[in-house]
């Protein structure tokens, strides 16, 4: 249940137009529902702004179904990350209204639009096009977030004038989430550049030396560019999340289950 929701459900009871019987049946599932695999945390959307996400890798695509079912009928908006293409059809099968993101393997169900009261824009940046699905799951977890997003791809450090040529973007944004792999030099770069959050993701992208994705890491963790926070190795969610901590003060603060 999110907050407006519940909101408006208490002032029906204080107007007489629901009984408060029928109250208790609607707030009956809080704080979890018990499905014996997973037990759904219905009351997290209360507590931190943003309800359960399904993150869906090692889950079988019943499971999964299961989860974004209770998720639906309570009204929330459903989000499924690392999501199998078999998975994906089951659950568009069961929810029609839900969304199929082939390329950040996500499928999506939004039920309501979030006003999270965004301080501004955020900015999504991928050094090259590999990079591409990890900040498409940044884009799509912030897109049902409610905050406002700019793109900005294909940016790396190979190509110094292709970032600066649209230097006006990256300074106007609230803030920054660069998806880098390789050596994940973008965000030290960008970092020295603006007086805003910028929050590095490295990928798993690169040949032999990039150990998938922990010389990126490694990279990020090191700079030399102050301020920069650093997420997980493909994390598009978790950076998502963080960005949308900062882009939303006091709205947000667990992750998934």
């Amino acid at each position: 249940m999110n907050p407006e929701k519940l909101r408006a459900l208490l002032e029906d009871v204080r107007a007489g137009k629901v009984e408060p019987d029928e109250a208790l049946q609607n707030l009956k599932s809080l704080p979890f529902e018990d499905l014996g695999f997973a037990r759904i945390d219905h009351h997290r959307a209360l507590r931190t702004g943003a309800p359960e996400v399904i993150f869906g890798e090692g889950k079988t695509p019943e499971q999964i179904v299961s989860i974004a079912a209770g998720l639906h009928a309570a009204n929330e908006n459903v989000l499924i990350t690392r999501i199998a293409p078999e998975a994906a059809q089951a659950v568009l099968a069961e929810i029609p209204t839900a969304e199929y993101l082939p390329t950040p393997r996500i499928v999506r169900v939004r039920n309501y639009k979030p006003d999270p009261k965004p301080t501004g824009t955020i900015l999504v940046m991928a050094a090259g096009t590999t990079d591409l699905p990890v900040a498409e799951e940044a884009v799509a977890t912030l897109e049902t977030l409610g905050h406002p997003i700019e793109t900005l791809y294909d940016v790396g450090v190979a190509g110094l004038h292709r970032l600066l040529a649209s230097q006006k973007t990256i300074m106007s944004a609230n803030v920054l989430i660069v998806v880098a792999g390789m050596e994940g030099a973008l965000p030290s770069v960008v970092a020295g550049l603006v007086d805003r959050p910028v929050i590095g993701v490295p990928t798993s992208v690169g040949y032999g030396a990039a150990m998938e994705g922990r010389t990126a890491l490694f990279g990020m963790l090191t700079s030399c560019a102050a301020g920069i926070s650093v997420v997980n190795i493909d994390n598009g969610f978790g950076a998502a999340m963080a960005a949308a901590q900062i882009n939303s003060p006091g709205t947000y603060g667990d992750t998934q289950g």
